[in-house]
């Protein structure tokens, strides 16, 4: 009984929020000839931007290094709101056609790679009916973020079933509810918690910001007058530029500074927060962490407004740990008790590399935890697939960018050699590795055994460093430690049929690739833009060659 075929597209992105639709501009224009398909888990272009609705939502990243860097931030705000960064993104789709090629309600779950066809089977499930739906493509391009957009992390807190208010996570905020006039405490310490206290201040009748250590705080302008001066005096794609180079390069200055003069940097951190609260304030137990300057990521507040509702009364810090929840409120370690009729768990998130997307090569169960990364974007071993994960010490979009043009510059690379799968190589087996995201924030620390590894030396180093990026990503060769497969025509011998790549009677030296487990993969049919794909391709018989001579560079 013949199989019948499934749709097939050259290249697949899963996730249509700001790095996926930033994905799919760059291959629209970079790549016009390839055909691209979104999956989107749900009804609603956004991501992030979609997903969050809690009381003052906003980036925390300046717009000019956030926003896509072939699309200028409009507004003038350097520090933007959640719903004007939705439009923005929803806005760059509508112009670049992208919301066409979108397919909402369909979480992929599953990506099949199959050496003998070079290409991904992808699994995916209808949100409203639970179907399966199943799709082929040449190249899988995973713009997921790095979080369950599930449910937040909400660790358990004894006595919660006791209390007689509400208790809340930001990540699924309550349409209705109604904090006006009533008294809240938020627990956590991160960016959710600093944006929450001062916007949800505005009406309720206290808010109380409870965290159990302190976290480093910068006040920064809603709008930066350099900035400003320079759209009084240059096109705006000048001014834009320069101002996300600027940005680009005091970020990094500030996170090397806080690595090689942490004390000094601790310093002035401090001094910063003090000249804006009152006198007398404890800034050493509520403002001052145990930690050095970023090793967990900074706090942004636009104009120092948690400081401001702090220092006016209308909020309030306490460093403390929660024995229990009662009835109304909170009983503290030190003996202190909060009282509440809201409580608001801005405690985490739950990482979630890929999604959630399981991947199987030729059958086997990928384990990321086993891999290596490859500059930050692939993983060695697992052919045709990109990944987007942002920076931790700086905007996502400067890395989403990177990699969008990278994965551009690959395909074009593959097209050019008539290549049908590529795949990193990853180091020595005796070299050292480490972990793959070097912060110590909760959400990393909890899920650090189930990321991949990262090597000590280049390409398998994950730099937090826009520049050097930029020359390993855009400047750099796309064939370094890489495996390439290549269609050829077969060639019987003495009018026997050609064995297919891997099959019986081929040998390592004659053409069949090498297991995928070291780097290189065997491919087959081509992947034609908007055809259907059989799942059933034709043998072909293919050659591997390995990568370009390169010299590895100190991580």
């Amino acid at each position: 009984m013949p199989t019948e075929p499934l749709e097939h597209v050259d290249v697949l992105i899963v996730g249509a929020g700001l790095s996926g639709v930033g994905a799919a501009c760059r291959l629209q224009k970079s790549a016009p000839e390839k055909s691209v398909l979104i999956l989107e888990a749900r009804e609603e272009i956004g991501g992030t931007w979609d997903l969050f609705r809690y009381p003052g939502v906003r980036s925390d990243s300046d717009m000019f290094t956030l926003g896509y860097s072939f699309r200028p931030w409009p507004a003038a705000e350097a520090i933007a709101d959640g719903p004007s960064i939705l439009d923005y993104v929803r806005d760059t789709a509508r112009e670049h056609g992208v919301e066409r090629r979108i397919r909402f309600g369909q979480r992929a779950f599953r990506a099949e790679w199959s050496s003998a066809n070079a290409r991904w089977t992808v699994h995916a499930r209808r949100g409203e009916t639970g179907e399966t739906v199943r799709m082929s493509c040449a190249f899988l391009y995973c713009c997921t973020g790095y979080y369950s957009y599930e449910e937040g992390y909400s660790p358990s807190f004894p006595g919660s079933e006791r209390f007689a208010g509400e208790i809340v996570h930001p990540q699924h905020w309550p349409e209705q509810l109604d904090y006006a006039g009533k008294r809240v405490v938020v627990i956590g310490s991160g960016a959710t918690a600093v944006t929450l206290v001062p916007a949800m201040a505005e009406t309720a009748q206290h808010v109380t910001m409870l965290q159990r250590s302190p976290t480093y705080v910068v006040s920064l302008p809603s709008r930066d007058p350099i900035a400003v001066a320079m759209r009084g005096r240059l096109p705006a794609k000048a001014a834009y530029a320069a101002m996300r180079w600027k940005n680009a390069a005091l970020t990094l200055l500030s996170f090397n500074l806080s690595r090689r003069a942490p004390k000094l940097m601790r310093k002035l951190l401090r001094r910063g927060v003090a000249s804006q609260l009152p006198v007398g304030f404890d800034v050493d137990t509520h403002f001052n962490p145990t930690y050095n300057p970023w090793q967990q990521r900074m706090c942004l507040v636009p104009d120092g407004d948690l400081f401001k509702t702090v220092s006016d009364g209308r909020a309030s810090i306490v460093t403390d740990r929660i024995e229990t929840f009662t009835e109304s409120g909170l009983k503290l370690a030190s003996g202190a008790e909060l009282d509440a009729e809201i409580v608001v768990t801005a405690t985490g998130l739950n990482l979630l590399l890929l999604g959630g997307l399981e991947l199987a090569i030729d059958g086997r169960t990928v384990d990321p935890a086993s891999t290596v990364g490859y500059k930050g974007m692939m993983l060695a071993g697992v052919p045709n697939m990109a990944f987007t994960l942002g920076y931790t010490n700086a905007s996502w979009t400067l890395k989403a960018d990177l990699v969008a043009e990278y994965v551009c510059r690959l395909l074009k690379h593959m097209d050019e050699r008539e290549c049908v799968s590529c795949a990193p190589l990853g180091p020595d087996s005796s070299a050292q590795t480490e972990p793959f995201i070097d912060l110590r924030s909760g959400y990393v620390l909890r899920s650090i055994e189930v990321l991949p590894k990262q090597g000590v030396t280049a390409p398998w180093r994950l730099h937090q460093n826009y520049f050097r990026d930029l020359r390993l990503l855009k400047r750099g060769p796309v064939d370094d430690h890489m495996s390439f497969t290549r269609r050829v025509a077969a060639r019987p011998a003495n009018g026997a049929a050609a064995h297919p790549a891997g099959g019986a009677g081929a040998a390592p030296g004659n053409g069949a690739a090498a297991p995928p487990g070291n780097g290189a993969v065997a491919p087959a049919g081509n992947g034609a833009a908007g055809h259907l794909a059989s799942e059933a391709i034709a043998p072909v018989v293919v050659e591997t060659y390995g990568p370009a001579p390169a010299k590895s560079a100190r991580g």
